[in-house]
């Protein structure tokens, strides 16, 4: 007979539906992250015990986890394309790449179609994510002292190493302080 006394009780889907919406109430989510969240949650239950009964209701807990998502969502409590929205404002205006932005949403399980409807193409949107990381690195038209001759070439790789594409990394380095200043104004400006 296994040892259960000391054990929680084990997660329900009532259990878990709580567990989401309290981190829901602190967190931003996707639906996988939630879904992960409370697989992670039944995992450090069932590693309190052991035994044929624990296996069993880890099981019954993991197959309750789609339904509690599925309900936050048709309740409107976890949106995927809204997550997606803010996030991506969020950091291209702190001068994440198009790419780097992307690759953050999918390891938060958005899926690809709503990642691309976050991040549509726009070569003035890739530029001003690129101001705002040479702005933040201080490269470029930030740099506080002359670039010696193979600093644009360094600026220019430091920008491909954070996913801008060449062209808009040499528009970002080719600007002129004061036209970088305007450009980052008026994005800091811009209603989020």
């Amino acid at each position: 007979m296994p040892n259960t006394g000391d054990l929680a009780a084990p997660p329900t889907e009532a259990t878990l539906h709580d567990a989401a919406v309290a981190y829901l109430a602190r967190y931003s989510a996707t639906s996988a992250t939630l879904a992960r969240m409370l697989n992670r949650h039944i995992d450090r239950w069932a590693r309190a015990g052991t035994g044929g009964e624990v296996a069993a209701q880890t099981a019954a807990a993991k197959r309750a986890v789609p339904a509690v998502v599925a309900r936050l969502v048709a309740a409107g409590a976890v949106d995927d394309a809204g997550f997606a929205q803010a996030r991506s404002r969020r950091l291209l205006r702190t001068g994440h790449s198009r790419r780097a932005a992307a690759a953050h949403l999918a390891a938060r399980g958005v899926p690809a179609e709503v990642v691309a409807a976050a991040l549509p193409e726009d070569a003035t949107q890739e530029l001003e994510a690129a101001l705002a990381y040479a702005s933040r690195r201080r490269i470029g038209p930030f740099r506080a002292t002359a670039a010696e001759p193979d600093g644009q070439r360094r600026d220019l790789a430091a920008l491909a190493r954070a996913g801008f594409a060449r062209d808009a990394a040499e528009r970002a380095l080719g600007m002129s302080r004061d036209a970088a200043e305007d450009l980052l104004l008026r994005l800091r400006r811009r209603p989020a």
